[in-house]
């Protein structure tokens, strides 16, 4: 009988380790109050991590590259991080962090998918074990929820 090779993990990350998430808003406020919603609907219990990363570092609208890469490496397990976003300018600063290659943690992804219900979704999702293509297939599905 053949040894079998043992798992090749990042440092630091265990086999569970959740999916982080990353929420990015021109305000800090939306970015938090959309984070403090997804963690009370997601239920108690042990959530993945998720961090908001919004406004400018002076505290005023924008986006920011440097309180994204933050919050990412905050929220990293080595599972991944969802960062999923609310406007244009905070699309491209993701985009532009992905290009770059060395500043957001290995397995980071730009999630398409609605805000605030991408945010519930893809909370639930990660907390719940799945891995970031489950997370970013739960997020992105939100644009299907139907309000009528």
């Amino acid at each position: 009988m053949k040894a079998q090779e043992p798992v090749r993990r990042r440092c630091g990350s265990p086999a569970s380790a959740p999916v982080g998430i990353v929420l990015v808003s021109h305000s800090a406020a939306v970015a938090t109050a959309v984070a403090e919603l997804a963690r009370g609907l997601a239920g108690g219990g042990d959530l993945a991590p998720v961090l908001p990363a919004g406004g400018a570092p002076d505290g005023g609208m924008g986006t920011s590259s440097e309180l994204i890469c933050e919050a990412a490496k905050a929220v990293d397990r080595g599972a991944g991080v969802a960062l999923l976003v609310d406007l244009g300018s905070a699309v491209l600063t993701v985009k532009a962090l992905l290009a770059e290659g060395d500043e957001l943690p290995e397995g980071s992804r730009l999630v398409d998918a609605p805000f605030v219900e991408g945010a519930v979704a893809a909370l639930v999702t990660a907390s719940a074990g799945g891995d970031l293509d489950a997370v970013a297939a739960a997020a992105s599905e939100a644009y299907a929820y139907r309000k009528e």
